[in-house]
């Protein structure tokens, strides 16, 4: 059951896009963007303000792989693990997260939420490999010692 609160914030989301159908990924976008992953309460919130079938709903948020049904974490970590950033040893640092978040391929999410660590093909900075993206900001030639520091700046900007 989706709470009143809730339903507000995606009613104004919806009003703020002319509650047009055709713009139903930019409006799952704005969600997601509010919540961190589309709640599945949400979707079908959705599917009935805008007069789609939930299915139709459902199929969107499921084609594109990134919008998420799982919740995620504050920082949304993507490690590259492409050609360039592989051979440049990228492995090891998303061995150096998991480790230092207590993660791991099927727990891709800290227990108090303020951390996902995920995978990618590509990120599109091969010249800066090894790559990860903290919330879509790049951090270029990580190792494990970078990613502890990084971690460290992470954890420290929320005691603020």
């Amino acid at each position: 059951m989706l709470k009143n609160a809730n339903k507000k914030i995606i009613d104004s989301i919806i009003e703020s896009h002319g509650y047009d159908k055709s713009k139903v990924i930019a409006i799952m976008q704005d969600i997601q963007k509010e919540f961190r992953y589309l709640p599945e309460e949400s979707l079908v919130y959705l599917a009935e303000k805008l007069g789609l079938s939930e299915a139709k709903v459902y199929g969107v948020a499921t084609f594109y792989e990134n919008f998420s049904l799982e919740p995620k974490g504050k920082y949304i970590i993507k490690v590259c693990d492409g050609t360039a950033c592989h051979v440049r040893k990228s492995i090891p640092i998303l061995e150096e997260l998991r480790k230092q978040l207590s993660l791991n391929e099927k727990k891709t999410t800290t227990d108090d939420m303020m951390f996902t660590v995920e995978t990618v093909s590509c990120l599109g900075a091969c010249g800066l490999a090894p790559v990860c993206t903290v919330n879509d900001e790049v951090h270029p030639a990580m190792t494990p010692e970078k990613v502890r520091e990084l971690l460290a700046c992470l954890k420290e900007a929320e005691t603020k």
